[in-house]
């Protein structure tokens, strides 16, 4: 095979595997997700002891077969990608890998003394949930608006943390520890379960002071909840504005491409090799 047919060979795999925009692309991801979504069902299964006792040995072949299938996935990913380090130590690389491995190591770890172990490295495979997330297009949208207002949601977090702060040495005050508000930090914690609307209510006020500042908290905490809200929707619409595709480099593993573009907006390599 020479260097022009081996290329041609790369490119059409990645754009398979990576790559949601074609027909076959299409394809892939949906029968990949299908495949992800039954081996999360096989181990929720499994873990019902009445269950596995009765098709343990179905439910044993099925993964088997499902982890195979991982297997060439992980393998293949690997190979269209012209580094491919960038995907193995990326974030679905990683996942890639823990959703793989348990399987091969409970076969390792096969002595009687690892059972315990075992057990808790086939939980691993729980992170196959992970990998749903690359197929969906508005977790994507969602990521990068929340990247987009990360610093902004940081200020907004670090105003709450001063604001509970405050109020908790406030009640602590009024309260005092004979109602339960025996530390600032208690009084912190209560502020916060209260500014967020959980109210588990294992300390309340008791003095018609500590009510009052109790339901300034409790109007204040739904405003609260509503401004990082806005700020995410403000950027998801800015970014839901912008034509991109699902085309990734194969050199850097970066994304969302304008629509028509022939090199990487990141890496500045040409994105068709052909």
């Amino acid at each position: 095979m020479n260097t022009k047919s081996r290329a041609s060979w790369r490119h059409r795999l990645h754009e398979i595997i990576y790559e949601a925009d074609t027909k076959v692309g299409k394809t892939f991801d949906i029968v990949l997700l299908w495949v992800i979504i039954l081996s999360i069902i096989l181990v929720m299964l499994e873990s019902v002891p009445s269950f596995d006792a009765k098709y343990h040995d179905q439910l044993n072949i099925a993964e088997w077969i499902i982890t195979i299938l991982f297997s060439l996935e992980y393998i293949a990913r690997i190979l269209v990608v012209k580094k491919p380090t960038k995907y193995i130590f990326s974030f679905f690389g990683i996942v890639d890998l823990l959703s793989t491995i348990p399987k091969y190591l409970s076969l390792i770890l096969g002595g009687s003394h690892f059972l315990v172990a075992v057990r808790a490295l086939r939980l691993l495979r729980v992170f196959r949930i992970l990998k749903l997330v690359r197929y969906m297009g508005e977790a994507k949208l969602l990521t990068r608006a929340l990247q987009a207002s990360k610093h902004k949601i940081f200020v907004f977090i670090f105003s709450v943390v001063i604001l509970s702060v405050i109020l908790g040495t406030i009640m602590y005050l009024v309260e005092g520890p004979e109602h339960g508000f025996t530390s600032i930090p208690r009084s912190v914690y209560w502020t916060i379960v209260t500014l967020t609307t959980v109210g588990y209510g294992d300390i309340a006020p008791e003095t018609a002071q500590g009510q009052f500042i109790a339901t300034l908290v409790m109007i204040m905490g739904y405003g609260i909840i509503a401004v990082p809200t806005g700020i995410v929707t403000s950027e998801l619409t800015a970014i839901s504005r912008e034509s991109n595709n699902t085309q990734a480099c194969p050199s850097c593993m970066d994304e969302n491409h304008a629509d028509n573009a022939i090199f990487c907006h990141k890496c500045g390599d040409r994105l068709n090799e052909e």
